[in-house]
């Protein structure tokens, strides 16, 4: 039985979700969306996503056709509907149908798709060995052309990064600035561990500030473990303590190899590992049930 999608103000079934190949959201990336974990029928952190949704959506002068509590209350519908107890949420909100035309002014109706499935990012042994970045030659683009805390819709950017780890048969790669200096992950945020202090890219140098990053942020400060903001450079990630990822889907994950050379000892240290084990704690008392 196939999956149940809320498109156009109803549910339908998935080979009868559709969009109009007018929508600005397939002609132009004109739109903006947010991926949500359920845990154990708990949608992690749905407030702070919606913040970020509308947030967007304010940015780039859509106005999502729901409110927020009404929104809620469908994103949890559509979990129930589809049965999902472990999974993840893709909400999207498009311009809505216009014509071939650039202007948003020539489009009406915004459409909200809300789509509720399983998800599983990197294999489990990822978890326990690590995982090999490399660094591609893509460029972040630059904050003051598109804010990386709009989460877009256009998003070619991301692809033509990932396309190059796709290249070097890797798991995930390293996206630096105009200035050489990290930003984050292809998809995922970036952080290392120096000498006892957790490090990440500052968001205005280009990363997306992320849900799970402000988690960390929050864990690290209830641990009494020091965490800042600063800019990285390659070598500085080459001669870390330890380096991990984080995101919505891929959770926290360390990082022991970048660009062929070993973070310390080429194992996930003890600070990642330490962060893993508190997020599976966090993750059970941060969200609402579904149902």
């Amino acid at each position: 039985m196939g999956l149940e999608i809320y498109v156009g103000g109803e549910f339908v079934p998935e080979e009868d979700a559709k969009v109009s190949v007018f929508d600005h959201g397939l002609l132009y990336g004109d739109g903006v969306f947010e991926g949500i974990r359920v845990y154990k029928r708990n949608v992690f952190m749905l407030d702070a996503h919606l913040k970020r949704l509308y947030n967007g959506a304010r940015v780039i002068m859509l106005e999502i056709p729901m409110s927020a509590e009404d929104l809620k209350a469908k994103v949890c519908e559509t979990i129930e509907r589809n049965g999902i107890e472990d999974g993840y949420v893709r909400l999207v909100v498009t311009r809505g149908k216009g014509d071939l035309g650039l202007s948003p002014s020539k489009t009406a109706n915004p459409n909200i798709i809300i789509i509720a499935a399983t998800i599983k990012i990197y294999p489990d042994e990822v978890y326990e060995h690590g995982l090999k970045l490399v660094t591609v030659s893509t460029r972040r683009n630059n904050p003051d052309s598109l804010s990386p805390q709009i989460k877009s819709l256009n998003y070619l950017n991301h692809i033509l990064a990932h396309l190059e780890v796709l290249h070097a048969g890797v798991d995930e790669g390293l996206v630096l600035n105009d200035a050489g200096y990290i930003t984050e992950c292809v998809v995922d945020n970036f952080f290392i561990v120096l000498d006892g202090a957790v490090i990440t890219p500052p968001t205005n140098s280009g990363a997306l500030n992320g849900i799970t990053r402000m988690v960390v942020f929050q864990i690290c400060g209830e641990l009494g473990i020091p965490i800042r903001e600063e800019q990285l450079s390659l070598v500085e990630c080459y001669t870390s303590d330890e380096c991990f990822l984080t995101g919505t889907a891929a959770e926290i994950a360390p990082v022991t190899y970048i660009d062929d050379r070993p973070i310390a000892d080429g194992k996930p240290g003890p600070v990642t590992a330490k962060l893993m084990k508190e997020f599976k704690e966090f993750t059970k008392g941060h969200g609402i049930i579904a149902y």
